[in-house]
């Protein structure tokens, strides 16, 4: 696969970087273009020309895929991609955090906080005790640490009503006389005969 990232820059910014990827630069200072980070990997600066932006490394909310085609009509995954490079003006604030709260279209707005539920907290013991006694019921026996109390229900003869058996149900096929013989034989049919 290949090695893709985005790159956001202001609008003033990426009518020059257009220019300049179009090999039509307004000026020669324009074709010097440079990307660097500090020690932290995080934070660095984007120069072009004469020029220095501040720049930042942060992580998306999800992942998106990259394809490239040849004929328009088949798509070949290229590389997954999970950060953005972003290139601000001095006068904008710096992100408050490594990871970016948006994706990248308008649906995925906000999606740290809409979309993507933070984890519960579990006691690490708690789940190694269900998963155990899980394992033991499995295998048949029962969990540890639990009281079973059977309950009874009391029957009040005043109260309720008998319990009838439900009605025979009605049969699906014709009625047979009580004088055909015993209606439980089995009849075999052609095909049965023959196997």
């Amino acid at each position: 696969m290949e090695e893709h990232f985005i790159l956001r820059v202001p609008p003033s910014l990426a009518e020059r970087l257009e220019r300049v990827l179009s090999e039509n630069p307004s000026s020669s200072d324009d074709l010097d273009i440079d990307l660097s980070f500090l020690e932290d990997g995080r934070t660095g600066s984007f120069k072009i020309g004469n020029e220095t932006f501040p720049a930042a490394l942060l992580d998306m909310p999800c992942v998106l895929e990259s394809y490239k085609t040849y004929d328009d009509s088949v798509l070949i995954k290229t590389a997954d991609i999970g950060q953005m490079i972003m290139v601000r003006e001095e006068k904008d604030p710096a992100p408050e955090s490594i990871e970016y709260r948006h994706g990248f279209t308008p649906p995925m707005r906000d999606a740290r906080k809409r979309r993507f539920r933070r984890e519960p907290d579990l006691n690490p013991g708690l789940v190694s005790k269900v998963e155990q006694d899980l394992i033991s019921i499995m295998a048949g026996g029962t969990a540890q640490d639990v009281d079973v109390e059977v309950v009874e229900q009391e029957e009040d003869a005043d109260d309720e009503e008998p319990i009838l058996p439900p009605p025979n149900p009605p049969s699906s096929g014709p009625k047979k006389e009580a004088d055909d013989g015993p209606s439980n034989q089995h009849e075999k049919s052609d095909s049965e005969d023959e196997d």
